[in-house]
């Protein structure tokens, strides 16, 4: 039987999502759980692959088992030997052919940029303290221009053998709280490179710091190029969010 997994996990202390040699990883701790519950070793595959210290609010993973899995029982097993930044919520029958990764019709990810310094949020967002040098208006401006493209080779890491660039976003808008004195980033897509959304938060912040231009960025992006001087935001503020399948209620 296959079986997709809810969760969510702080990525500060792991080194990403993707199992790699002599590396705590959110893949490999979750492997070693299922190993110790059901006996045999048994192999995940993520809905998407986190860098170092990106978090992740909703994540969602298939594996293959002979047992038949009561939920409830299962997930209370797994949240108590599970390391304390890694949270099971639900677990989910699927169909044998069911894929985490290429059935999400939808991705989305939230970028914190603390513009007042929090003791309780200093490894879950980047504390910018220049709030008086930014134009959000503008910020705004140059990330909705991005909806118009669908190349993102000017916001792809440089040194990544990805072949296909196409991303189709359906939303990219900061966001002020103005309660909790931060700025948000909310983006959603089909599909994210590797890198991307760091990037382009990057980007935002020297357009609005008046570092970058608008219409350097557009005229990047209209050729296929990189940006001059790219920029790539710190990972502890990225969240992934939000991933919808057609075959799973996302409450």
């Amino acid at each position: 039987m296959r079986y997709f997994l809810e969760l969510a996990y702080k990525g500060t202390h792991f080194h990403g999502y993707q199992s790699q040699p002599n590396a705590d990883t959110i893949q490999s701790e979750i492997e070693t759980c299922l190993r110790t519950i059901l006996g045999v070793e048994t192999q995940v595959v993520g809905c998407g692959r986190t860098d170092t210290g990106v978090h992740a609010s909703q994540f969602f993973l298939h594996f293959d088992t002979d047992t038949i899995l009561e939920g409830d029982l299962f997930i209370y097993k797994l949240n108590a030997i599970v390391h304390p930044d890694i949270v099971f919520y639900r677990l989910h029958p699927v169909a044998d052919d069911a894929h985490a990764r290429f059935d999400a019709e939808s991705r989305s990810y939230a970028y914190y940029m603390d513009l007042k310094r929090d003791p309780f949020r200093q490894e879950t967002a980047y504390f910018f303290p220049f709030q008086s040098e930014l134009d959000i208006e503008l910020m705004n401006q140059v990330v909705t221009k991005l909806k118009s493209y669908t190349d993102f080779t000017t916001f792809c890491k440089s040194r990544t053998d990805v072949k296909n660039k196409i991303c189709t976003l359906t939303r990219s808008e900061w966001h002020f709280d103005e309660e909790r004195s931060t700025l948000i980033y909310k983006v959603s897509a089909n599909r994210f490179l590797r890198g991307m959304i760091r990037l382009i938060v990057g980007m935002s912040i020297q357009v609005g710091r008046g570092t970058m231009s608008v219409e350097h960025v557009v005229s990047c992006m209209e050729n296929r190029s990189l940006l001059d001087k790219p920029y790539s935001a710190p990972a502890k503020g990225l969240f992934l969010r939000d991933i919808i399948y057609p075959y799973i209620s996302n409450r």
